[in-house]
């Protein structure tokens, strides 16, 4: 369920300093028809394996041969069959889940299955070597059939979902895909620089609800870097929390770091972490609280006046580390 905003400004800046205010228009949620992709049209990595998703025809490669892949397709669900795999009296076969759906009729001939099991094509399937379902996005690894639904799950040229919390969007793609999705569709705020500072103003901070408030989204290093900030409830307390996600897999999520602070008088509230990767979806990052995260009552004292009035300004920057080849130790690059 999204929520309303009042006010929010949002300001970002490369060197931290300067300040310009967003229209409040640009931070609502909205909802957008967008068809998902089909992932065997498009690259699904940014670092250059492959073309976007959409619209986009990613690398050739030979497909396997489509009678067995027809024989190995369940009639119901259309998935690929592994053992059990069962058959009718007729020869028809089904996977084990579709076998509880059909009410242990056989979909194709009605006959009662019973517990026949169709060991000939499970054999066929054990001598089966199959190119990953990603081969069109850039995979070139080849599985035996039954190593290969395990690999997929963990792909690198997998395609990456769509990070916006804001609604349940189903639209999968590349880095680049998905950074000009989230400006077209969603409507996000991209800035360039590795420094922001953001205001974020709500008359009535009473009324917390567990939604999104804001993503944005920053360039700098070369890479995307999500920034979440929103109000939920903690238990029983209502809370606000703000937390960084890479664009990109974990591996190269852990090469950089963020800080975020909040205060104000004379008292603050500061967070470091490395940011977590967009193939960790966005509520069980915020479920694991692996950011900043602010009590409201704290969050009012830090917004001044009669605390009334949610006026919290959260500032950080985010920063690469680098090895230090002499000494052994990484280093922090900022950006210029």
């Amino acid at each position: 369920m999204a929520m309303e905003l009042d006010s929010i400004e949002c300001v970002s800046s490369s060197d931290g300093l300067d300040e310009e205010e967003i229209p409040h228009d640009n931070l609502h949620h909205h909802h957008h028809q967008f068809s998902s992709a089909k992932p065997h049209n498009a690259a699904a990595n940014n670092n250059g394996r492959g073309a976007g998703i959409i619209g986009i025809p990613g690398p050739t490669a030979i497909a396997p041969a489509t009678s067995v892949h027809e024989l190995l397709e369940c009639p119901v669900c259309t998935n690929s069959m592994y053992p059990p795999i069962h058959q009718c009296s007729n020869g028809h076969t089904l996977c084990s889940t579709c076998k509880t759906r059909v009410h242990n009729r056989c979909p194709t001939c009605r006959q009662e299955l019973g517990d026949i099991r169709c060991l000939a094509l499970e054999k066929v399937a054990e001598s089966l070597e199959l190119p990953c379902k990603f081969y069109n996005l850039g995979c070139p690894e080849i599985f035996p059939y039954y190593s290969k639904l395990k690999h997929e799950t963990v792909c690198n040229f997998r395609p990456y979902n769509c990070p916006y919390a804001g609604s349940e969007c189903s639209v999968v793609g590349d880095i680049p895909a998905l950074v000009a999705h989230l400006r077209d569709d969603h409507k996000v705020d991209m800035h360039t620089g590795c420094t922001f500072n953001h205001r974020y103003v709500k008359a009535n901070p009473r009324e917390v609800e567990n939604a999104t408030w804001m993503l944005t989204v920053f360039h700098c290093f070369g890479q995307y870097f999500c920034l979440h900030f929103e109000a939920f409830q903690l238990g029983m307390a209502p809370v606000y929390m703000a937390f960084l996600r890479f664009m990109g897999d974990e591996s190269e999520a852990r090469n950089y770091s963020y800080s975020l602070e909040v205060g104000a008088n004379g008292r603050k509230l500061i967070w470091e972490g490395t940011p977590r990767s967009v193939r960790d979806s966005h509520k069980k990052v915020r479920d694991s609280h692996d950011g900043l995260i602010i009590q409201r009552n704290m969050a009012l004292f830090f917004s001044g006046g009669d605390r009334k009035e949610l006026k919290l300004r959260v500032t950080g920057r985010i920063w690469k580390e680098q090895q230090n080849p002499e000494a052994g130790v990484c280093i922090p690059n900022l950006c210029s």
